[in-house]
């Protein structure tokens, strides 16, 4: 089994760690967009453009399913990916999950990057799945970029300013972009629970990973030999995993689980 991954930058780890820890034995393909990152300030069709662009290098290695591992891509490129390429190539985007956050109660935040807070994909999840419950969209200035060149500085100062915006009784997080859940602590220690509980956070990683077996008819094997290879694309081009990537653990565990290859 061979699943690929796609993002404009390490956003994707996150999913990732989460499909290798369900199959150690799948091999994975990462397409990265070093060349066009960030995406999120991009307009809709240019985005569009790249995300095809980064698919199709995916492609070429025949995957035999497609994670879409940035939220903001799946806001504005999905539905050109699934015409692209469904039937033949299963592709699943990444939704915040502010669903499973709503249903715990609340009042809940949604962390999202300043392109999705406010937009009308995300306005109408919260319409959809969480009425009723109180919910604060929250634009995270500069943090995706931040994790994205693992600057402990800019996290520190992005995680904070965040946390200021979020009110004070909010008992949820959702991690509404995929590069938050890198530092999904350090968004814990910055806002403090109003009650007994500790801060519930929710991410899409582990939902998406899972959703993806389920596209294949595959069930999570996590005792699997781990004999899944590592394929990273950077714009098209065979590469390894940035730098960056490996300060944080979901890097490390593809770093250290099979030795990386080069794309062929």
């Amino acid at each position: 089994m061979k699943i690929a991954l796609m993002d404009s930058g390490i956003g994707l780890l996150a999913a990732t760690a989460a499909v290798r820890r369900l199959r150690p034995d799948a091999d994975l393909v990462l397409s990265l967009d070093p060349d066009g990152m960030p995406w999120g300030p991009r307009t809709p069709a240019d985005l569009t453009r790249r995300a095809l662009a980064v698919a199709e290098a995916a492609a070429v290695h025949r995957p035999d399913a497609l994670i879409v591992g940035c939220n903001t891509a799946t806001v504005h490129a999905l539905t050109a990916l699934r015409a692209r390429h469904e039937p033949d190539l299963p592709v699943v985007g990444t939704v915040p999950a502010i669903k499973p956050a709503a249903a715990g109660g609340g009042p809940l935040a949604i962390w999202a990057t300043p392109a999705t807070t406010g937009s009308p994909y995300q306005s109408d999840l919260i319409k959809r799945f969480a009425a009723g419950v109180t919910a604060t969209e929250v634009p995270c200035w500069g943090l995706a970029e931040a994790v994205e060149r693992a600057d402990d500085t800019a996290i520190d100062e992005a995680v904070a300013a965040a946390a200021a915006l979020t009110p004070d009784d909010v008992t949820t997080v959702v991690l509404g972009c995929t590069h938050y859940e890198l530092v999904a602590d350090r968004i814990r220690a910055a806002v403090p629970s109003p009650g007994p509980q500790p801060l519930a956070l929710h991410g899409s990683a582990g939902a998406v990973a899972a959703q993806a077996l389920r596209r294949l008819g595959e069930q999570p094997a996590p005792d699997a030999p781990a004999t899944g290879t590592l394929t990273v694309l950077l714009s098209g081009r065979p590469g390894t995993l940035p730098e960056a990537a490996l300060t944080y653990p979901e890097g490390g565990l593809l770093q250290a689980a099979v030795p990386a290859r080069t794309a062929q």
